[in-house]
């Protein structure tokens, strides 16, 4: 494949090392994209800001240039990046975590939270750690898990370092280099039950965005890594 790579930080250099290893060429590497790049792709990995995501992908769609995007941080607007796919009969595949390991946690953490939705003796909290160069809090991966819990129980919401007992408390840190750690705990006044992600590196993450790439070629719509996956 000739891939478009938007947003050329750590990720973005993963992404491209992946990339060669597996074949593919890149056409393009740059930190905005730019309605200027006139080289032909066939598809467009996006790992920018929570500021530029949206133009990002909603100028590919214009282009009619499938997309894959992990930039987190702008979903109020996805709503939005849905519509205009379907209108211009577009490729798009959007996930808050493109490693395998966080997906299948993704479906344990749903599971863990339709056994728990009756036991009110347990409070459910989230903590998740990242990079101090990380700029949304909470993480995309932090929402996806918090919404997880949401669609499988009677919680209704989540809190970001919330002092109440309203809704699922997130506790966001960031500090040294590390890639992401994210815990879901259910504590009573008699034990705790807690499962955990904890990402190594990133070439997990960008293995994952090459691979939904491949998948993606060819296919319309909008999609997600579960779709991928074949999960849920």
């Amino acid at each position: 494949m000739k891939i478009g790579i938007i947003g050329y930080g750590k990720m973005g250099k993963t992404i491209e090392k992946i990339a060669l290893t597996r074949g593919h060429s890149i056409e393009f590497k740059v930190n905005d994209y730019n309605k200027g790049v006139t080289k032909d792709v066939d598809i467009a990995i996006d790992f920018s800001t929570p500021e530029s995501a949206f133009n990002n992908i909603y100028n590919c769609l214009e282009n009619n240039t499938p997309i894959i995007s992990g930039t987190t941080g702008w979903l109020d607007k996805l709503g939005e990046i849905k519509k205009r796919c379907k209108e211009k009969n577009g490729s798009f595949l959007y996930a808050s975590n493109f490693s395998l390991g966080a997906n299948i946690f993704f479906e344990l953490n749903k599971k863990l939270a339709l056994l728990m939705s009756d036991k009110n003796e347990y409070k459910v909290s989230l903590n998740e750690t990242h990079h101090i160069h990380k700029l949304d809090k909470p993480s995309g991966t932090a929402i996806t898990i918090a919404e997880g819990i949401i669609s499988s129980s009677k919680h209704e919401a989540w809190q970001l370092h919330s002092k109440t007992n309203a809704g699922i408390h997130i506790n966001s840190i960031r500090e040294k280099e590390i890639n992401g750690i994210h815990e879901v705990k259910y504590k009573s006044d008699n034990d705790l039950i807690s499962i955990k992600h904890e990402a190594f590196s990133r070439d997990g993450f960008a293995l994952g965005a090459v691979v939904a790439a491949e998948w993606l070629v060819n296919k319309k719509g909008c999609f997600t890594i579960s779709d991928m996956l074949n999960l849920g």
